[in-house]
């Protein structure tokens, strides 16, 4: 037991207990002060529910961190089988919830399905790779592919495609981890980047796709692979034009266009709304902040979801760019530490749970932050350990424990297949 304490990250620690700080103080501030008034019956007693979920999790977080390397092993493929049928109930019987049929409830007590579904698709999905080290193939990746797309395809039914984008954005991740080569994960990734700068300006996604096939030509000196690039970025820019005029429904559109234009006369009062409040309380805080419960916009209840999705725009507007910049600065000091972790041990599954958790964090930080920002468009993904919500926090901070146990007992890993 002592040799596990020495072991005990506690770096990772004191960044989780700075972001729950953060969230609690932001929450507070948007939900007790002024703005109480505002705000409908449940909301109001966010910040007591959300201080309720800190203190569970923070409880749940040791008992993760007592139970040794081998039951997460073995029970991963039990665990993602558990979240598959949640996230089927959920489907057929559960509550829906901010448009969203993602809530499963067991009497009063509600939780989301979806949420919980991370933390056992990512350790099923590191239990594949590890299970298949010495002889792994492209099947074996394709089968990791397949464990993250299966949950995805369900949350999308359930109409939270926010949160279905998380696992998908950790394919990239997986393949890494599998030695995919630099090549694939780029023409991977490149649908998504072709795709933004469609939103923004068509000139711009052709521009991209034109200079990926060259780019792949002249580095690998491979027609084939710049045609696939091509192929790749051009039916991008199609599926986009079809989706967008064929597929999507009108608001779903709205909400695009206004990403991209929120101020237009068409979407300031509508799907823009939210960016132009949650701009002008960010603008509106300057360096050093108004001051803690002083936003305009905050306190005001003008900015929508502030205590969820928006909070990162309290906090600029109440604590100020350097409030901001230190919330980020938190976050990426929690992300160095996972990499390194990730990269110094050598075991497949302790290094793939770790990099799949950095990989979510990130995730959820670029597009929340992106959203807020308007750099994204408003997909509905809170900010882990600061947004409140308990299902989410609770989720994050079990992936945190279990790589902190990870680390911990490092040294046994090698007793294990």
């Amino acid at each position: 037991m002592s040799t596990w304490v020495k072991n005990l990250d506690y770096w990772i620690i004191l960044c989780w207990l700075c972001l729950a700080a953060i969230g609690l103080v932001a929450i507070y501030s948007a939900t007790q002060g002024e703005a109480h008034q505002y705000l409908g019956g449940s909301m109001k007693n966010n910040f007591d529910r959300q201080l309720l979920w800190v203190g569970v999790a923070a409880v749940g977080m040791v008992i993760v961190c007592l139970i040794p390397v081998r039951p997460y092993m073995e029970l991963a493929f039990v665990g993602y089988g558990v979240c598959i049928l949640l996230l089927v109930a959920a489907l057929m019987l559960g509550r829906e919830v901010g448009g969203a049929r993602s809530w499963v409830y067991i009497g009063s007590y509600g939780f989301q399905s979806s949420e919980l579904a991370k933390v056992g698709t990512i350790l099923a999905v590191a239990r594949i790779l590890s299970a298949n080290k010495p002889h792994r193939t492209g099947n074996t990746s394709l089968i990791a592919v397949g464990l993250l797309s299966l949950p995805a395809v369900l949350i999308i039914l359930q109409n939270d495609t926010g949160t279905a984008l998380t696992f998908i954005g950790l394919i990239p991740v997986v393949l890494f981890c599998t030695g995919t080569s630099l090549w694939a994960v780029t023409l991977l990734l490149t649908p998504a980047i072709v795709g933004y700068l469609y939103i923004w300006y068509l000139p711009a996604a052709i521009g991209f796709a034109a200079a990926l096939a060259l780019a792949l030509f002249f580095w690998y000196r491979d027609i084939i692979l710049a045609g696939a690039g091509a192929l790749v970025s051009g039916g991008t820019i199609a599926t986009a034009y079809f989706a967008m005029e064929k597929l999507l429904q009108p608001h779903h559109v709205a909400r695009i266009h206004a990403f991209a234009n929120p101020e237009a006369e068409e979407f300031r009062s509508g799907v823009g709304f939210h960016l132009m409040q949650s701009k002008a309380a960010i603008g509106s805080g300057g360096l050093s902040g108004l001051g803690f419960m002083e936003g305009t916009q905050t306190q005001g209840a003008w900015i929508p979801e502030q205590s969820t999705d928006f909070i990162f725009s309290v906090i600029g507007e109440e604590l100020g760019f350097l409030g901001a910049i230190g919330l980020l600065t938190c976050f990426a000091l929690l992300l160095i530490r996972l990499v390194r972790f990730a990269g110094r041990i050598t075991h497949p599954f302790a290094s793939t749970v770790i990099a799949c958790t950095a990989g979510l964090i990130l995730l959820q930080v670029y597009i929340n932050v992106g959203m807020v920002l308007g750099l994204l468009p408003v997909i509905g993904i809170p900010l882990p350990l600061v947004s409140y919500g308990g299902s989410a926090f609770l989720a994050n901070s079990i992936l945190l424990a279990i790589v902190l146990n990870l680390c911990m007992r490092r040294r046994e890993l090698s007793l294990y297949a």
